[in-house]
């Protein structure tokens, strides 16, 4: 009998092989652990360093000076950004609102004896009515218990909001083609009553009074009653007030702080405060902003105002921190998709009002 043929045994396994980008993950995470730890000791010493001698600062937000502009000196010089929508919602970097970052950079220049004056940075085209007062009562409130100067630097655009947080600043620097002014109240909102008859969809609406649902989406013609946009009109012309009042009060005390310097309003200012844009020019021939200049320009009108040859020009950044990193991951909204048509228009909340420039509204 023939033997059985031998069968060799299998070849054996390769090892598995763990995937690059798990690799890739895993060094990058651990990376911005190590960064995290890091950032948490240099603020644990400092706090330490703080306790043997340094200036300590009040509670609230805690920030991390950047110099971003080394010029051998002792003085600094702190500035602030406004940049986009003034709004009164949480900011994407902490647990912040943009009224509670731009107080808190306040604190900390207010209580560091080497900062000698603030420069306000805005390229904004407003935003909500409350958190611009906000910012603006707190401006004001630094420069009357500081004695400390804030310029306003503006941007491409500092218009509606905007230029209401740039009005209690002590002066007011706009580049020639600047878009500022737009002073004014908007309260936006949609009806959609129409589209609802056209499918068949009738609203079913309870309420306890009869102004209970003013500016429901899905209210007929004939169910707003001159009464609702007498009351509305009201509200918006009473906010519409209190925005001249605040352009008047800034202008004045700042022209009285100046000593005649800079420029004064013009006497038929009001007349432009129609929510009509202007160019920095425009508004300087008004009265509106003080000097026409850029970044540079706001920086030397600083070391004039503080009395100071040079400085330093600094930023409070908010520390890196890993919790917050994975926060922003948190908010990330997976079901939501952005259509790009060249326009970048900001969400307005129903009922909401606005200092806001806002192209195209009626």
């Amino acid at each position: 009998m023939t033997p059985p043929p031998l069968v060799p045994p299998p070849p054996p396994r390769p090892p598995r092989r763990t995937s690059v980008g798990w690799k890739v993950l895993a060094v990058v995470l651990l990376v911005l652990l190590l960064l995290s730890v890091l950032a948490n000791v240099r603020h644990l010493l400092g706090g330490l360093f703080s306790l043997a001698g340094a200036r300590t600062h009040r509670a609230g937000p805690q920030f991390q000076e950047t110099v971003i502009e080394e010029n051998r000196a002792r003085s600094k010089i702190a500035v602030l950004d406004i940049d986009g929508i003034i709004s009164g919602g949480y900011l994407a970097a902490g647990d912040m609102s943009l009224v509670e970052l731009i107080a808190g950079q306040l604190e900390w220049a207010k209580d560091d004896s080497e900062v000698r004056a603030v420069i306000l940075r805005i390229d904004s085209p407003g935003g909500e009515v409350l958190a611009s007062d906000e910012i603006a009562r707190a401006i004001r409130e630094f420069q009357e218990e500081s004695g400390k100067p804030v310029i306003a630097s503006m941007g491409g655009l500092a218009a509606s909001g905007g230029y209401y947080v740039a009005v209690p600043c002590r002066w007011i620097v706009a580049n020639e083609l600047t878009i500022t002014g737009s002073i004014g109240v908007i309260m936006h909102g949609y009806n959609y009553r129409g589209l609802l008859d056209k499918v068949g969809v009738r609203p079913e609406v309870f309420k306890s009074g009869r102004f209970k649902d003013m500016m429901r989406g899905d209210k007929a013609e004939s169910e707003i009653t001159p009464e609702e946009t007498e009351m509305l009109q009201k509200l918006i012309n009473e906010t519409y007030e209190r925005f001249k009042q605040v352009v008047a009060d800034g202008r004045r005390t700042a022209a009285e702080a100046n000593h005649g310097k800079g420029h004064a309003l013009a006497t038929n200012w009001a007349d432009y405060a129609d929510g009509r844009v202007l160019s920095g020019r425009q508004a300087a021939d008004l009265g509106f902003v003080d000097e026409l200049g850029n970044f540079k320009k706001s920086v030397e009108r600083a070391k004039k105002l503080a009395g100071v040859s040079d400085a330093n020009l600094i930023q409070y950044q908010i520390p890196f921190n890993l919790v917050n990193l994975f926060r922003l991951f948190g908010k990330t909204d997976v079901h939501t998709v952005k259509v790009d048509v060249g326009l970048d228009i900001p969400r307005l909340s129903v009922g909401r009002m606005y200092f806001l420039f806002l192209p195209g509204a009626k």
